[in-house]
C-alpha cells in the first residue's frame, strides 16, 4: 500500500468523468488499498478515484461504521432529504451546507467482483452521494447553498444544539 497525492480544487482531472471499471484486477486492487490509506492518512471519511489522479469509478468510504469499497457505484433510489455542512479532502479548508437525500440504495460491486446493494442514511448516505458526485465530475461546491459567514456560523451552533438535544433524549 502506499499513499496517493490527493488532487486539489482546480485540477483538471476532478471535472472528468469517470471511466467504468471493466475488470477487477490487481490494479484496480491496488488503488482500493492506496486510496484506503490515503483517506484514512488525511483523516476523511471517503475518497474517489478521481481525487487521486484516477479516472475510474472506485470509491473508498468510512463515516465510523467500517470500510465500504464501491466499484461501479450507482444510486438506484433515493428518498427524503438533509441539509449537512460537507468538506472535501479536495477543497480543504472549505465547508458549506448541502442538501442531499435522507436515505439512498447504492448498488456495485466488491473488489471480489460481486454484486453490492447498500442501504444508507444520515450521514452514510450524504458520504456516498459526495464520493458518486466525484466519479461524475462534480465537486460539493458545485452544489453548496449561499449563505453568509454568519449564517453558515449559527446554522453549525444550531446543528450542534440539535445534536446534543437528541444525544440527551438517546439516554
Amino acid at each position: 500500500m502506499a499513499l496517493r497525492n490527493i488532487l486539489k480544487d482546480g485540477d483538471p482531472v476532478l471535472r472528468k468523468i469517470a471511466r467504468p471499471v471493466d475488470t477487477i484486477d490487481a490494479h484496480i486492487l491496488t488503488l482500493l488499498d492506496d486510496m484506503a490509506e490515503t483517506m484514512y492518512h488525511a483523516e476523511g471519511v471517503g475518497l474517489a478515484a478521481p481525487q487521486v489522479g484516477v479516472r475510474r469509478r472506485v470509491v473508498v468510504i468510512d463515516v465510523g461504521e467500517g470500510l465500504i469499497e464501491m466499484i461501479n457505484p450507482v444510486i438506484v433510489e433515493s428518498s427524503g432529504e438533509q441539509c449537512f455542512a460537507e468538506g472535501c479532502l479536495s477543497l480543504p479548508g472549505l465547508q458549506g451546507y448541502v442538501e442531499r437525500p435522507e436515505s439512498v440504495r447504492v448498488q456495485s460491486y466488491n473488489r471480489k467482483g460481486e454484486a453490492m446493494e447498500y442501504r444508507a442514511e444520515g450521514y452514510l448516505a450524504i458520504a456516498m452521494c459526495h464520493e458518486i458526485d466525484h466519479l461524475n465530475g462534480i465537486l460539493f461546491s458545485d452544489k453548496m447553498i449561499p449563505m453568509s459567514e454568519e449564517e453558515f456560523q449559527e446554522r453549525q451552533r444550531l446543528d450542534a444544539e440539535r445534536a446534543a438535544h437528541e444525544e440527551e433524549a438517546e439516554l
